[in-house]
């Protein structure tokens, strides 16, 4: 067992050192920025079952569009979308659900509805409560860096990231979540600059001072469009090379749209950096 120790997670438990795990992103948010977003909760299943097919560990369930300047949502229309979706998931795949929220009210009726993951975009700066829920019901908690409502002009980037990172860690833990149920993300997207989610990919391995796994997300992000010119559609070689590099880089789970070819990728950069278990 790694350094990093393990989380466990419903039924599976994330061995962290062992390999990279796969995140594999399904969008119930007809706004999507990536374009995969669905209407419907069968839709949502057969997505699903395609990914596990493909080799995903762990499934995100997202209502809620995160693309820059779009409008939030209401509590009421965030539950519509995703609960019918995780009901129908966690009675008919095998690998954990996730529910990708920053809302109290959300999170906790998806746990109810067969998540054992919350995925907090916010680090629990909107809603502090997240915490108290993940550790009520025994569940891991990510904690990703969100520094769109900060003005980011000439910041040291990864300074920046760690101690947004370090103090939901804190409060994490102050709630009574456990060191080993909490997960890190850097928040690639959520920067502000694309210059910065190039510099914090580059530099990950400095965020293994939190002594917690890390998950990236750089999939189709638009700092790939920023360096390719491409859209959204075209940026899987992109998105590639960023989860290859973000791996050797120190990154413990990647969160993608693309699953097939990316558990191609993370088992190529995992036999290639990750020295083999004694």
């Amino acid at each position: 067992m790694g350094i990093l120790g393990k989380t466990k997670c419903g039924n599976r438990e994330f061995n962290w050192g062992q390999r990279t795990y796969v995140m594999g992103i399904i969008n119930v948010s007809p706004d999507s920025f990536s374009g995969d977003g669905l209407n419907d909760a069968p839709s949502a299943l057969a997505q699903a079952r395609r990914m596990v097919e493909e080799g995903a560990d762990i499934l995100d369930v997202g209502g809620e569009t995160t693309k820059p300047g779009a409008d939030p949502i209401t509590v009421e229309e965030e539950i519509q979308r995703v609960i019918p979706v995780l009901k129908l998931l966690s009675s008919q795949v095998n690998v954990p659900l996730s529910i990708d929220s920053y809302k109290f009210e959300v999170a906790s009726l998806a746990l109810e509805s067969g998540a054992t993951m919350i995925n907090d975009q916010w680090c629990l700066k909107k809603d502090p409560r997240l915490a108290h829920l993940a550790a009520n019901r025994g569940v891991p908690i990510i904690l990703m860096n969100n520094l769109r409502d900060i003005d980011t002009t000439g910041i040291n980037i990864v300074s920046e990231t760690l101690g947004a990172l370090g103090k939901g860690i804190d409060t994490a833990l102050k709630a009574g979540v456990p060191f080993e149920s909490i997960i890190i993300d850097p928040g690639i997207g959520f920067l502000k600059s694309w210059k910065h989610d190039l510099e914090i990919i580059r530099r990950l391995t400095e965020l293994k001072t939190l002594k917690r796994p890390i998950l990236l997300g750089p999939s189709r992000k638009s700092f790939i469009k920023q360096v390719l010119d491409l859209p959204v559609n075209e940026r899987l070689e992109g998105t590639s090379a960023a989860v290859a590099i973000g791996i050797s880089r120190g990154a413990d789970m990647v969160r993608v749209h693309d699953v097939k070819q990316m558990v191609r990728v993370c088992k190529m950069s995992d036999a290639i950096v990750r020295r083999p278990l004694e």
